[in-house]
């Protein structure tokens, strides 16, 4: 009987403790019909009850919610009908069975036609859901434990898995003239860092760019109380950016890649930056301060610039949870895309579209850009008196990659479970983004 074994080690990457989910891949003894049995702690003999499943969401659903109904034994047996299913089902066991809290180890048997495919299939597969439970690691952790220099820090573990990684720090960002992404983190008590990680395949790279937020009060245009603590996770889409470079880097990816992160905390004290302030960005132009709770857009123009003049990407792609705006227009279904290049588009819709993690086309018109000149700068980043809007926010960005193919992902409302999913439980964080960069940059 042939098997395979596939070990959670990305639970190495972020924390000690030894949490991981066993897969096991065993020849099909007979029968065919897809079915799912508890294998209790006595073994997996099928003694157990048996859970019926359907396969109408996609059998990587269909794992999820196997393991979240039964996830108190710990232990699953499938049989699956093909190979392409088996490795699904894994897929879908090992993303739920996800938890912030240390975890004994699980296990997952799944009887096969052709193990050695399921096999073949689920070493493709298991490097996303690596960077996929990166991510998840990074979102939940509290903003007093994953301060700037702590994130920089979880960053820099990843040489191990064969990724470079460089950091500016405070200093050298106001030296070399990051004017934006300096002013919004000078008040905080660690950062402002733009760390760099880079994955060399061959060809020019794919360049991803992050915001990495590790917690945002508004600064002086201070948020409400309400909700404040789910701004631990503004740095999400940093978390995306990282998670897909470790997935490209544990499937040996052989096109370059390299991602920007631009990580700090939006704090209020002595040294805050104001509404009203003119700051000078790494590219020159210069930007008149509104919204002191639009720095996203900030930090992100000063990441593009340098990701774009210093790497010469084949294209560049950033994720940021950005605005309410695009929440109240997509709601927590898809995640807002923006660009400036139609095959960019349609590549990442279609890479949203095999991993489960959807996107949808949003426009940026002549007006949004005419919103933002200003009286006293070369552009004002929001607008006076209104939310900051995504449309808006995009049309900023644009003003920074020139003619590079650029594409914007704003992933508000995606980054945590609103509702329990086949995939993520209710309040838990769901990797978005990791699998769906990593898929875009493979296809490539």
């Amino acid at each position: 009987m042939a098997c395979g074994c596939w070990t959670g080690w990305w639970r190495t990457i972020s924390r000690a403790e030894p949490g991981r989910l066993s897969v096991r891949f065993a020849a099909q003894d007979g029968g065919g019909a897809a079915r799912a049995a508890v294998g209790l702690r006595d073994g997996f003999d099928a003694r157990g009850q048996t859970l019926g499943l359907r396969l109408d969401d996609g059998p990587e659903a269909a794992g999820g919610l196997a393991w979240a109904a039964l996830r108190n034994s710990r232990a699953l047996q499938f049989e699956a009908p093909t190979p392409a299913i088996a490795a699904a089902l894994a897929c879908g066991v090992a993303l739920r069975a996800w938890s912030p809290l240390a975890m004994p180890p699980g296990q997952l048997h799944i009887v096969t036609p052709d193990p050695a495919e399921a096999e073949r299939l689920w070493s493709l597969a298991a490097p996303g859901v690596a960077g996929n439970l990166l991510v998840r690691d990074l979102v939940a952790e509290p903003a007093n434990r994953l301060t700037p220099a702590a994130f920089v820090e979880r960053l820099r573990g990843l040489t191990a898995h064969g990724l470079r990684v460089s950091v500016r720090g405070p200093a050298r960002l106001a030296r070399e003239g990051f004017g934006l992404l300096s002013a919004v983190g000078r008040a905080a008590a660690s950062g402002p860092y733009l760390v760099t990680l880079h994955w060399p395949g061959e060809g020019r790279p794919v360049a991803l760019v992050g915001k990495g937020l590790c917690f945002d009060t508004g600064g002086i245009s201070i948020k409400p109380a309400k909700g404040m603590e789910a701004m631990r996770a503004d740095m999400a889409g940093a978390a995306a950016c990282a998670g897909a470079m470790l997935a490209l880097a544990l499937g040996r990816a052989p096109q370059a890649a390299v991602a920007i992160l631009a990580i700090a905390e939006n704090a209020t004290g002595a040294d805050s930056y104001r509404p009203g302030d003119v700051l000078r960005s790494l590219s020159g132009r210069t930007v008149e301060v509104i919204d002191t709770d639009a720095e996203g857009r900030l930090v992100l123009a000063d990441a593009l610039h340098h990701a774009i003049t210093r790497h010469r990407p084949a294209c560049v792609v950033n994720a940021a949870t950005l605005t309410g705006s695009i929440v109240t227009a997509l709601g927590h279904h898809h995640g807002g895309l923006f660009g400036n290049d139609d095959a960019l588009r349609d590549s990442l819709l279609a890479a949203g579209k095999r991993v489960g993690e959807p996107l949808w086309p949003m426009p940026i018109g002549i007006r949004h850009r005419k919103d933002l000149d200003s009286d006293i700068a070369d552009l004002r980043h929001c607008l006076h008196g209104r939310q900051p809007d995504a449309c808006h926010a995009a049309a900023f960005l644009r003003e920074f990659v020139g003619d590079t193919p650029w594409a914007h992902l704003d992933i508000a409302g995606m980054d945590l479970a609103v509702e329990d999913t086949p995939l993520a439980a209710k309040g838990m964080p769901t990797g978005y983004g990791a699998r769906l960069l990593e898929a875009f940059i493979r296809a490539r």
